[in-house]
């Protein structure tokens, strides 16, 4: 029994190691659950998977009454489900924490590997949540990826461009501009676009908010990077 005892053992350790490094990367990259909520995570996965030993080491526990390890499992995750909802986030128009979200579903199947003396299987799962959080982070800030943003352009009635002014105006920062929807407020004094843009050059916003900042009669502008 010794020897089982030690093996559960480890297999704790593993799945609270595996978590931990998972849970690193998101604290490093700044992310609210990070070391020590995915540590919890891969640790009372794995623990609740070990209950399917409770035959094996705890006397009076017949062989018969064992545990159904795929029971277990879903019971996990069902509450990682929970606890992954708890860090998604609106801001905005856009949805932020859905990887962390991941992570922590990611790091609970880690754990129940270990916790089911599966470490090979384990190792293997870690290290493919590892290299998508961070070899794929670079892949990401190489590769050329449309970029989409909610815009608003506010402009004094005298000063305010055509549409077609105002197109070509984006087009020389590499930015379309689509779905136009037109509105004249605070008494006929204020003449406002509002739309989609698309881009796919990384920093085309960045630099179309610097333009922005000099636009002769423009009063107010809003860029609010969305998922489309």
């Amino acid at each position: 029994m010794s020897g089982l005892v030690l093996q559960i053992a480890l297999n704790l350790l593993l799945a609270w190691g595996a978590g931990a490094l998972i849970g690193f990367e998101r604290s490093y990259n700044g992310r609210a659950a990070g070391f020590r909520t995915h540590a919890l995570v891969g640790l009372a996965a794995a623990s609740v998977l070990l209950i399917s030993y409770v035959p094996a080491v705890s006397p009076g526990f017949g062989a018969t009454n064992r545990l159904d390890p795929t029971r277990l499992a879903q019971g996990v995750m069902t509450g990682i489900g929970f606890l992954g909802a708890g860090v998604i986030f609106k801001e905005g128009v856009s949805v932020q924490g859905l990887t962390t979200a991941a992570s922590i579903w990611a790091t609970a199947a880690v754990g129940m590997l270990f916790g089911l003396n599966m470490p090979w299987e384990g190792a293997m799962t870690l290290l493919g949540v590892m290299l998508t959080l961070t070899l794929m982070r670079w892949v990401e800030s190489v590769f050329p990826w449309r970029v989409y943003a909610m815009v608003v352009f506010r402009f004094q009635i005298g000063h305010a461009p055509t549409e077609p002014a105002l197109v070509k105006m984006l087009a020389e920062h590499d930015v379309d501009l689509d779905e136009v929807s037109y509105r004249l407020t605070e008494g006929g004094e204020i003449f406002e676009y509002q739309g989609f843009v698309e881009t796919r050059r990384k920093h085309a916003l960045h630099d179309l908010a610097e333009r922005l900042k000099s636009t002769p009669g423009l009063v107010e502008y809003d860029l609010s990077r969305i998922s489309k």
